[in-house]
């Protein structure tokens, strides 16, 4: 059951570094949102707040709300863990376990979470891989390792580790930047799929993929080398992309700077 996302002020800091200000925004279930801007002006950053990966970081921390279906994921008593279960992530770089089989990444969540019916993981392992597109690939060496896989595939093995454990929200940091054109295209096929199931955001550098696979799309800009990351605006992509509101947007789109 994908949920709704909305931030309210939320700051992020490294120590005393203000990395992201006050970004306000909402996104919408069975979405596609894409994050742009030029490099250094918070995306990453950001994303990594909506699971409360920045914690994992010495002296990160958020302040603001990040409501997930209405509850704030920042408020004292949360767990950490919980959000990251419900909220999924996939990374740049496809980083399958290197020493597990393509069967045992799927459901290393499950197994973390005390699952152990053979049967119950072995039906979870093929809906997520079906999921993922990546079944009718794997399907006859599931016990080999995930490692063995192209780029293409683990980067789908991934995405298969991240829906197994029925997450609401998918996010993604350039998961197809490493990729080749083919396999680039099969991620992003992938996208407009599991968004019928999950919010999806994706931080993406590539303003033709952003076009192609979201429906919403937020563009992050910095005003210089040691100042914080801004949401500029946040529309339909389809707005963003012909008649952005701020020029800054524009003149980004248009590849005048970034």
């Amino acid at each position: 059951m994908s949920k709704r996302i909305e931030a309210k002020g939320v700051n992020v800091h490294y120590g005393d570094f203000l990395a992201v200000e006050d970004v306000t925004m909402t996104i919408e279930p069975n979405t596609v949102t894409a994050f742009i801007g030029p490099s250094g002006c918070g995306k990453t950053t950001f994303l990594r707040s909506l699971n409360r990966m920045i914690e994992t970081i010495p002296g990160g921390r958020v302040s603001g709300e990040i409501l997930m279906d209405g509850e704030n994921t920042l408020a004292p008593g949360i767990d950490p863990v919980s959000v990251r279960a419900d909220v999924g992530m996939v990374f740049q770089r496809p980083n399958p376990f290197p020493t597990m089989s393509i069967f045992d990444n799927v459901v290393a969540g499950l197994k973390l979470n005390g699952i152990k019916n053979k049967k119950r993981l072995e039906e979870v392992a093929e809906e997520a891989l079906r999921g993922a597109n990546l079944w009718e690939e794997v399907k006859d060496r599931l016990s080999r390792p995930g490692a063995g896989l192209s780029g293409g595939q683990q980067q789908r093995l991934c995405i298969a580790r991240a829906i197994a454990v029925k997450p609401a929200v998918i996010l993604m940091d350039e998961p197809a930047s490493a990729l080749d054109p083919i396999s680039t295209l099969a991620i992003e096929d992938l996208v407009a799929e599991i968004k019928h199931e999950y919010t999806v955001v994706i931080v993406t550098h590539n303003m033709q993929q952003a076009s192609r696979v979201s429906d919403n799309t937020a563009f992050f800009n910095i005003a210089g080398i040691g100042k914080p990351g801004k949401l500029i605006e946040m529309n339909s992509t389809q707005k963003i992309f012909s008649n952005p509101d701020k020029k800054s947007t524009e003149d980004y789109i248009s590849g005048r700077f970034g």
